[in-house]
């Protein structure tokens, strides 16, 4: 198989596109996730700033989340499939206007690599529906040394039962 320079550069052209104009958070195609759905799907499951958030990568104003002020025992989960995220017993105030854990629940996110504002950062994304949570930095408390600096609104609490978190 040849390729001339044209077909290349047409190929490369048209893989970047998709890249950037993709529906789903970090170019989650279809079946990468156990939670898939169309976009009309996604748009009808979530509000408007959630879809902004979880699906297109958006970012939330600093300050605006209910979920910066929860004290409350118990767990962060995706609001778009309601996997558990992080637990409560985590959570610390990082003093930047979202909600900041040192940890996440076993098996609950995975990352990838952002350079949308022109150097890479460390995307954070629902393992189960991949959708954008926000992104984790080196500069957190003991003990893992990890702030997981998470939009509220790609997120849901759910109280502990009978006081465990």
């Amino acid at each position: 198989m040849t390729f001339d320079r044209r077909t290349l550069l047409g190929s490369c052209g048209m893989l970047a596109v998709s890249a950037l104009v993709g529906g789903t958070a970090a170019g989650a195609g279809p079946g990468r996730f156990e939670v898939t759905l169309s976009d009309a799907e996604w748009r009808k499951r979530l509000t408007p700033a959630q879809y902004a958030v979880l699906r297109q990568a958006a970012t939330e104003r600093p300050g605006s989340s209910p979920l910066l002020n929860e004290h409350r025992k118990g767990t962060f989960t995706c609001a778009g499939c309601a996997l558990p995220l992080y637990s409560s017993a985590t959570k610390f105030d990082s003093g930047t206007g979202w909600p900041s854990f040192w940890q996440p629940l076993p098996n609950a996110v995975r990352t990838s690599t952002d350079t949308k504002l022109g150097y890479e950062r460390t995307e954070v994304h629902c393992r189960r529906c991949g959708g954008h949570l926000g992104h984790v930095f080196d500069d957190g408390p003991p003990p893992t040394g990890k702030r997981y600096c998470m939009d509220g609104v790609a997120l849901q609490f759910a109280p502990a039962k009978g006081g465990k978190a």
